[in-house]
């Protein structure tokens, strides 16, 4: 104990405190810097350590101070630190797409409809052999 309170619960708390101190630098860094590629480090870097501190501490509370194992939490924090650099790299390389082929940085426009009015949710109806494709009945 130090200074009436339990050492799990104190490491606890400093994670916790610490990963919400990076989502709150991640999430600044989104909203106030200039382009894209410089936006793409707030949430990848600083949120993602945000998450796993948060994560790490529920970890450390319900081992230490309940006893239990839980899985829940790592899992949830290999799945993030797996995904958010592939996500950014794939919003990345859209990104370079778009300048190499000369399109001005923004959002990108609608898609256009489809040529022959068909519905939106297919730009072509399923082939014969194709998912989707059922013969007549």
């Amino acid at each position: 104990m130090i200074g009436g309170f339990p050492l799990a619960e104190l490491l606890t708390a400093a994670l916790i405190v610490v990963g919400a101190s990076f989502a709150l630098i991640g999430s600044w860094g989104l909203v106030r810097l200039p382009s894209l590629m410089e936006r793409l480090h707030g949430p990848t870097k600083a949120s993602t350590l945000g998450l796993g501190g948060m994560l790490i501490g529920s970890v450390v509370f319900f081992q230490l101070v309940k006893g239990e194992w839980t899985t829940h939490e790592l899992l949830v924090s290999l799945f993030l630190f797996v995904t958010a650099p592939i996500a950014a790299n794939m919003i990345a390389k859209v990104h370079l797409h778009r300048l190499r082929l000369g399109e001005k940085p923004g959002p990108a426009d609608p898609p256009t409809a489809p040529r022959d009015g068909s519905d939106w949710a297919t730009y072509e109806a399923p082939r014969e052999g194709t998912p989707g494709w059922f013969p007549d009945e």
